[in-house]
């Protein structure tokens, strides 16, 4: 009965882009923990298509360099990210100022980007290309004229969409792009395993402890949401839990008002938070305009957190059990730091004791795929 009771308590917390009902009928059984792939309408899966978005995915010529692709901050290898670095580099190794969030399991998220600025996969594929941080490409003509040129894209777009020469349009690059990205679908964890398996052994005595903490005194679920059939361990809400915005809250009011009037004559927003530290911790606040989103950021989900340290929007926390330390002291990284105005009303204190800390963090590693147990195994012996 408690277990039931939590498992209906959480759902209620669990909001996703699309309802299982979206999903394309069809469709490739999810994998065991996850609900059934959301598929748009106007861009349904498939095989042909996918093949296609995997090749734009990985073509270094979409950059100004002809050194970065999509794949370059989002690696198969790193679990979709470029782990290790704290922030991700484009072109010419230019640093901006956010980690690379990862792309597996990307289809469920209502929204992209640390802040949501794009409102789903299709829309986001577009930015990076022409980011100067990023790719650098001074507009989309370049992949245009790629793909309008190359025979093998020309055969695809053609196969694909039943469009070539100047039919091909940047429309058609995004939506192929999106449709691999649905497919980069992870679950069957050892918690999976062993919560909606019925497996016992599936999971590690600390790591059963720890899912206790997670669900009790940690308050984890609040935000990283688990459902009766299936966890996607987000909200896809947007929390401002004290991570950036912390040391530069005494210049927030004139910050905010000057990226407001930039905003106002015209700025690119998509350029402006990831060359510019500050108006980068302004999070969400740079989409909605609102006060009670400033400093906020998405809830990333937690599969595979386990293995794609570094962590928070700006990777600035080491290790999960740093990041587990800074909900412990209630949204500041150093105990005793001052909180800042803006955090989020659930952010406070959690007194766990060391061993609870440690037992959280063996629950969160439990969260990764089979895909990626090698990559936490290997991690796991560099710690030691």
């Amino acid at each position: 009965m408690q277990r039931l009771a939590l498992i209906l308590g959480a759902s209620l917390l669990a909001t996703g882009p699309l309802a299982a009902d979206d999903a394309q009928p069809g469709a490739a059984r999810p994998p065991l923990g996850l609900p059934a792939v959301p598929v748009p309408a106007d861009n349904p899966q498939t095989p042909e298509k996918i093949a296609l978005g995997d090749k734009l995915f990985h073509d270094k010529r979409f950059s100004s360099t002809g050194d970065v692709s999509c794949s370059t901050c989002h690696e198969r290898s790193k679990a979709f990210t470029d782990s290790p670095l704290p922030r991700s580099q484009g072109i010419n190794k230019a640093t901006g100022t956010r980690n690379a969030p990862t792309v597996a399991n990307a289809a469920y998220f209502a929204t992209q980007f640390w802040d949501g600025r794009s409102a789903d996969l299709e829309d986001q594929a577009q930015h990076p290309f022409v980011n100067p941080i990023e790719m650098g490409l001074p507009d989309h003509e370049p992949i245009l004229a790629i793909v309008r040129a190359d025979p093998e894209y020309v055969n695809a777009f053609r196969q694909v969409f039943g469009k070539s020469g100047q039919g091909v349009t940047l429309r058609e690059v995004q939506l192929a792009i999106a449709a691999f990205e649905r497919t980069l679908v992870f679950g069957d964890s050892p918690f999976d395993r062993w919560y909606y398996g019925g497996d016992p052994a599936a999971m590690t005595p600390a790591a059963v402890r720890g899912f206790t903490v997670f669900l009790e005194q940690g308050r984890c679920v609040s935000c990283h949401a688990i459902e009766g059939d299936h966890a996607l361990f987000t909200d896809n809400r947007f929390h401002n839990i004290g991570v950036g915005i912390n040391a530069i809250q005494k210049d927030v009011p004139r910050l905010a008002g000057e990226f407001l009037k930039a905003k106002a004559r015209g700025m690119d927003v998509d350029q402006a938070v990831l060359s510019d530290r500050k108006s980068s911790e302004l999070g969400r606040f740079a989409i909605t305009e609102t006060l009670d989103s400033i400093g906020a950021f998405k809830t990333s989900t937690l599969r595979n957190i386990g293995v794609t340290a570094p962590y928070m929007h700006d990777g600035s926390i080491a290790t999960l059990r740093d990041v587990v330390v800074h909900y412990n002291n209630g949204g500041v990284t150093r105990e005793g730091d001052p909180v800042n105005d803006f955090l989020s009303g659930g952010i406070r204190p959690l007194n766990l004791s060391d061993q609870q800390i440690d037992d959280l963090v063996a629950f969160m590693e439990s969260l990764t795929s089979p895909e990626f147990a090698a990559l936490q195994a290997a991690l796991s012996t560099a710690a030691r």
